[in-house]
């Protein structure tokens, strides 16, 4: 049996919402909780059920939060930096996580959600483990091309619409995103050099066939950092991996967290 908490929290002037599943009974909210950032245009409500089944699976809380921008949090009115991912995983989080009363957690991150991760883990912040899917650690052509398209696409179809279901302000969102991706100056974005640092043991789950980022990723993770990477490759599988292939990343998730244990 899942409990399911609902609220905000309040950073620097903003209200970040959260949701947070907790097994019943209480004994099994002593387990180490798994906290997920999502992707760069994700929300709560677009991870939609995962969170609540991943609890059921690991039996341990699951926590996430909107960043700023996103779902029903406080919307950005102005232009996002090269470095709002090294705020994000150096500032934001760590506040989160203070305000929730969360320490040395499982970070599970989607795309931009596991670059926040690795940065959090590798400025020196302590978390037992990382779970990255998609994750970037440096700019592709590939990446560029594909945040085009889904500009054109934003501009010439119902995706508008369609994500206005899961934020509040979806301009806020998708533009906030976007133009930074899009930027020149955004290309030479690179964050291996906060990798090395990393000593928790990490799993990298990544499609073969992600149109925003090739296996290179996963092998720069693999090469660089200090802890022990387990990567899974699926195939069949784009940009979402808990939506492409929702069992089996549950599972080698699953894995993960009882190596941990």
């Amino acid at each position: 049996m899942i409990e399911t908490t609902r609220g905000y929290v309040r950073v620097d002037g903003d209200d970040l919402e959260f949701v947070r599943h907790s097994p019943v009974p209480d004994r099994q909210r002593s387990l180490t909780p798994v906290v997920m950032l999502h992707e760069g245009l994700g929300s709560i409500a677009l991870w939609k059920k995962f969170p609540e089944e991943l609890a059921e699976y690991l039996g341990r809380e699951v926590i996430a939060y909107s960043r700023k921008g996103y779902g029903q949090s406080t919307p950005i009115s102005q232009s996002r930096d090269v470095d709002y991912m090294h705020r994000e995983a150096q500032e934001i989080l760590p506040a989160v996580l203070d305000h929730l009363d969360v320490t040395s957690p499982i970070l599970l991150g989607h795309s931009d959600g596991a670059s926040i991760a690795l940065i959090f883990s590798g400025s020196g912040h302590t978390a037992n483990g990382l779970i990255l899917m998609a994750p970037h650690v440096f700019v592709e052509t590939l990446t560029v091309r594909s945040i085009e398209e889904a500009k054109k696409t934003f501009e010439n179809t119902d995706l508008r619409s369609r994500l206005s279901k899961y934020h509040g302000d979806v301009d806020s969102a998708f533009w906030g995103w976007n133009d930074i991706w899009l930027s020149k100056e955004f290309l030479k974005w690179n964050i291996e050099d906060y990798v090395t640092k990393i000593h928790s043991p990490i799993l990298v789950v990544q499609s073969s066939d992600d149109p925003y980022g090739t296996l290179a990723q996963v092998d720069a993770i693999e090469k660089l950092s200090c802890g022990k990477t387990v990567r899974a490759i699926l195939e069949d599988c784009g940009h979402s991996p808990h939506v492409d292939q929702k069992q089996k990343t549950i599972d080698v998730i699953e894995r993960f967290v009882l190596s941990l244990t």
